[in-house]
């Protein structure tokens, strides 16, 4: 054979071999089925974890947040002009209404008083005469009228300079803890200036805004729990005192107030509050973890377990509490429904449950009947 006959033969079958692999191939790919078995077998099963719905008392809560506040809160002023002579009482010390917190220099008043005491024992000295006069006609109607008016006139002088000269002592308003101190020893200090501020800790109280649409939700007596944050999420209960009657237009709220005891005085006026309200309960309720729920097109719903393969159920949620939330319809509390791994799934998706045994003995459980 000679050279070019050679070349031609090699050429052709260089040309033959990709015709044949590219009609294999399209024998293979008419064949009936053949890539839906392929990618049935080669799809993965998702690995998911379950759980079965439980049972418990669920309560119905309003939620808001509020700051702590004194119930009062008082600024103890001078009433007299003076030199602050003693000062009885510091920041923190707890006082009780009528407890004296300072002492003023009280010399000049002090004589005051004496004067107009002594002004007032004179005339009615004066008065006894003039009443044995007017009882015997010695003296006239109108001259023992004007005694009397002046005698009564010095007993308002004296009343006065007395009352004065108790204002050099500086008293708590309130009962209450001694918040702030404006005053230092010898200080000279005029009428109305602050000298002490009083707060009252029991007990505290704030004011929420409630939207209009819960009004007939909440009352008056209801139990509520405060939640401080500063206090690394400690809890208090607390008490819905009072509930304003009207709506504010503006706002389109109403204010409710919610008092707060605290023996242990770890609450501050101040402190921020988120304050939970519970307005009703159910009780036995089958709940799930929200978490588990997913929200498409205004619905609820969540992935079901049969026989390994995911089942979107729809479902109709109730109360709402912490982590978990009540199901009115559509789940059977012995029914497995995913927990996590739940946004990967579509209707009819093949799974791996990793928490299988758990799950099925959870299941069990709750389909035993309760004695």
């Amino acid at each position: 054979m000679d050279s070019g006959k050679s070349r031609e033969i090699k050429m052709t079958a260089r040309n033959f071999w990709p015709i044949l692999t590219l009609t294999a191939f399209f024998m293979t790919a008419c064949q009936p089925g053949a890539d839906d078995q392929l990618d049935e077998d080669e799809i993965p099963a998702i690995p998911v974890e379950t759980a079965t719905p439980t049972r418990g008392d669920i309560l119905a809560v309003y939620s808001g947040t509020a700051p702590i506040e004194a119930f009062a809160d008082a600024t103890v002023i001078a009433k007299v002009t003076g030199e602050v002579q003693a000062i009885l009482v510091e920041e923190g010390d707890d006082v009780e209404s009528g407890d004296v917190l300072a002492r003023l220099d009280g010399d000049r008043l002090g004589l005051e008083m004496e004067q107009a005491e002594a002004n007032l024992r004179k005339l009615q000295r004066d008065y006894q005469r003039n009443v044995d006069l007017n009882e015997r006609g010695l003296i006239s109607a109108g001259d023992f009228e004007k005694v009397q008016y002046e005698m009564e006139a010095l007993q308002a002088t004296f009343d006065l300079a007395k009352l004065e000269l108790s204002y050099t002592e500086i008293r708590a308003p309130i009962d209450g803890v001694i918040s702030e101190r404006f005053i230092k020893l010898g200080n000279t200090i005029d009428v109305n200036a602050p000298t002490f501020q009083v707060t009252s800790l029991e007990p505290l109280i704030s004011y929420l805004h409630v939207p209009e649409r819960e009004y007939r939700r909440i009352d008056a007596g209801q139990d509520a729990v405060i939640h401080i944050d500063a206090l690394a999420g400690k809890q208090f209960g607390a008490i819905v005192s009072r509930v304003s009657p009207v709506v504010d237009p503006d706002t389109g709220t109403f204010k409710i107030s919610i008092e707060v005891s605290d023996p242990s005085r770890q609450l501050k006026p101040g402190m921020f509050g988120r304050i939970s309200i519970v307005y009703d309960m159910h009780a036995n309720a089958m709940q799930i973890p929200r978490s588990a729920i997913i929200e498409e097109a205004g619905q609820s719903a969540v992935y079901v377990i049969d026989d390994n393969i995911a089942e979107r159920r729809v479902i109709r949620t109730g109360y709402a509490e912490g982590g978990q939330i009540e199901v009115l319809e559509g789940l059977d509390e012995t029914e497995a429904f995913v927990t996590v791994g739940q946004t990967s799934l579509k209707n009819g998706s093949k799974v791996s449950i990793i928490n299988a045994a758990e799950t099925a003995e959870t299941a069990a459980s709750n389909d035993t009947p309760s004695r």
